[in-house]
């Protein structure tokens, strides 16, 4: 990449920061889950309408927008997704979300602004003739569901025409400046499996006159894991952790009904075909001699996100571009899911962890309630994107499928 271009965006990303921050500032305060972005869409649209950007709405929520001409090689593709999360606001910020139980809780506000500037900076491109190919820019619903909107939106044809697609995801553990990046699998597999038990119910005194849903609960809670753990080799990477459980109104009372809710991850995308139902078979006999009914709900997600050789050493080059040659730094496989990883099974990409805590601030993890993102992070993050169209597009010849 020439010091022109270079200088071109990093001039660009100057110019859009203030509107970008404010951009995510107005989104962080009106979190939606997936499928129900419609406000988000609603606004993404219009920012990219009033820069002279043409959008295609998908369907039920979301948007694409291309930018340049393609070629004979086809788009380079950048994603973002816009979805919030279930989870009350705690972070006392004056922008905080207005929703009830919904918040931003993983950044995704940020990864919006991000994809918004990066679409800004490379039209600014295109109109001074220095963009060598075409971009589509994909804001994503749903990021947040299993199996995920990037499924349901593939079928609307959003990779038509692609060669090569990127996203960042924020990273909350890393200083703003800072990017983390991985050949090969970055994130796990991810299935979601929810029990719920029935019972007649009744007296806590006499529970032998009924299946006590509280106790099998704690059966399908400890014991599942501890199948697992004796069933699947521990190198594979297997994780059980149940994140939801609700049963009773009173505490002299067996419920008649309760349930257990959690995701099992697979480091191992070849573990991930039979571990689910190893999980399923182990809640079944865990269930079996305690006089309840069971009802099991395992929903297979998504696979790994597996970044491809050629494509790291794009968005790394172009990583390098805004922060320096220190500023990449090497990251660990994740036990978290992303959805991205069904572009993935059908075109080259990758994935970047992008640093957005405060140096010298306080730590959080992602899908803490609590959680603050630098906003510095932004206008860095959408350089690294709008480089990285233009650095994907330069190794085209050398990377193919």
């Amino acid at each position: 990449m020439t010091s022109h271009l270079r200088s071109r965006v990093r001039a660009c990303a100057r110019q859009f920061e203030p509107d970008l921050v404010a951009l995510r500032r107005d989104l962080h305060a009106h979190p939606e889950v997936g499928f129900e972005e419609r406000r988000t869409t609603g606004v993404i649209t219009e920012r990219l309408r009033a820069a002279g950007l043409t959008v295609r709405l998908l369907e039920p929520t979301g948007l694409t927008c291309d930018i340049g001409t393609a070629g004979a090689r086809g788009r380079i593709g950048l994603r973002a997704d816009i979805d919030a999360l279930p989870i009350p606001e705690k972070t006392g910020l004056p922008y905080s979300s207005v929703r009830t139980g919904v918040s931003h809780a993983c950044g995704h506000d940020l990864h919006t602004a991000i994809g918004v500037g990066a679409a800004l900076i490379l039209h600014q491109l295109e109109q001074d003739g220095d963009l060598p190919m075409g971009v589509r820019l994909i804001f994503q619903p749903a990021e947040e569901t299993q199996p995920g909107g990037a499924e349901h939106i593939m079928r609307q044809g959003v990779l038509d025409g692609l060669e090569q697609i990127f996203c960042l995801h924020c990273d909350p553990k890393v200083d703003v400046g800072l990017v983390g990046s991985k050949t090969g699998p970055i994130t796990a597999a991810s299935d979601s499996i929810r029990v719920t038990v029935r019972a007649s119910g009744g007296h806590t005194s006499r529970p032998h006159l009924t299946g006590d849903i509280v106790f099998a609960l704690g059966q399908v809670i400890t014991q599942t894991g501890a199948v697992l753990d004796r069933r699947i080799d521990a190198r594979h990477g297997v994780n059980l952790t149940w994140g939801m459980v609700e049963a009773g109104f009173a505490p002299n009372a067996i419920p008649s009904e309760g349930f257990v809710h959690g995701t099992l991850r697979c480091l191992d995308a070849g573990t991930w075909d039979h571990a689910g139902l190893i999980a399923v078979d182990a809640i079944r006999h865990t269930l079996a001699p305690l006089g309840v009914e069971a009802q099991i709900d395992h929903v297979r997600g998504l696979p790994p996100v597996v970044n491809t050789p050629w494509q790291v050493v794009a968005i790394e080059s172009a990583a390098r571009a805004v922060l320096g040659d220190d500023g990449v730094q090497a990251t660990e496989q994740s036990l978290g899911g992303e959805d991205f990883a069904w572009f993935l099974t059908r075109l080259p990409g990758a994935m970047l962890r992008l640093g957005t805590r405060s140096p010298g601030g306080e730590s959080y993890d992602l899908h803490r309630g609590d959680a603050q993102f630098d906003e510095g992070a932004i206008a860095l993050g959408a350089q690294i994107m709008a480089m990285t169209a233009v650095t994907a597009a330069a190794m085209a010849p050398a990377a193919g499928r």
